[in-house]
């Protein structure tokens, strides 16, 4: 796919969801992945990520809870590897 025509991964919606600060803060970045054709791994995260790093991990958790993000390879050492979901996807509840 040619990156120039992929339309931005971000979705407005993800504002008016509710989320705590640091799990928007996650799918901001998550997105900043995606739009520059990076891998959207815990290994990737915790390099760019200026937090805790428990909350990064909790902001993981709380996306996929929300069905925004979705798990796609574990290593079951915590080296997983995330897809975005589509916004009709998303639980809003």
């Amino acid at each position: 796919m040619d990156s120039q025509n992929q339309t931005p991964a971000m979705n407005q919606k993800i504002f008016t969801l509710g989320l705590s600060v640091e799990t928007v803060s996650v799918y901001l970045l998550c997105c900043n992945f995606r739009d520059n054709g990076a891998t959207i791994s815990t290994k990737n995260l915790s390099s760019m990520w200026n937090g805790e790093e428990s909350s990064l991990f909790k902001g993981l958790k709380e996306l996929e809870g929300k069905n925004i993000l979705r798990k796609i390879i574990s290593d079951k050492e915590e080296n997983d590897i995330y897809q975005l979901a589509h916004v009709e996807k998303w639980t809003t509840s």
